[in-house]
């Protein structure tokens, strides 16, 4: 059987993330997937960019990493969506994206794709839990399976202990206050397990 093909696809304006992302593609190429860590379109005017050094650097920091497509969805056996939370709900540019996936999903292409998140608040009660739940709202319209972490490795209490998808706490100085890389990896090589057992099924 092939690896299984995972897209992680993350939006970031101060970085967290896309280091979330960098942490769930190193967990599930130890789980022997094969995977490509993409961003999503940013809308907001160079303006505003350019007037927020923490975005600016981002923006350079991540401006190698390629933009997510319809063919990047099409391609994966399983995603994983890094987001931060804007009022309890994804932002603007990771919904763009899903918004223009509706071809792929009316062509029946998203079925069986095996889904999970994480995401990023500045404070524990910012709208962490909502935000993924959000996004898992979209996932069941495409017919995906959603692999959340649950309560399935002690290293998920280290990291807050969300069941719905790792979530980080960033304090005002830009970095996170609890641990997750493992908890991240983790959820990754969950979420690649999953995909093998779907292609496996599949078969």
């Amino acid at each position: 059987m092939s690896n299984v093909k995972l897209a992680v696809v993350f939006y970031s304006m101060g970085g967290t993330n896309y280091q979330l992302a960098q942490w769930a593609e190193e967990g599930a190429k130890e789980a022997g997937a094969e995977v490509r860590v993409l961003k999503v379109q940013e809308l907001a005017p160079q303006s505003v960019i350019e007037g927020n050094d923490v975005w600016k650097s981002t923006v350079e920091a991540t401006k190698d990493v390629p933009v997510a497509s319809v063919d990047d969805i099409e391609w994966a056996d399983a995603i994983i969506f890094s987001v931060p939370t804007r009022f309890g709900n994804m932002p603007s540019q990771m919904k763009q994206f899903i918004d223009t996936l509706g071809g792929l999903w009316a062509s029946g292409k998203t079925v069986n794709k095996v889904v999970s998140a994480m995401t990023s608040a500045q404070n524990p009660h910012g709208g962490q839990e909502a935000t993924i739940l959000s996004l898992y709202t979209s996932m069941m319209h495409w017919g995906t399976i959603i692999a959340a972490p649950g309560y399935t490795d002690p290293v998920l209490f280290g990291a807050g202990g969300n069941p719905y998808g790792t979530s980080v706490t960033v304090g005002q100085d830009g970095k996170m206050i609890e641990d997750v890389e493992a908890a991240v990896k983790h959820q990754a090589k969950r979420t690649v397990t999953v995909a093998e057992w779907v292609k496996k099924g599949n078969q």
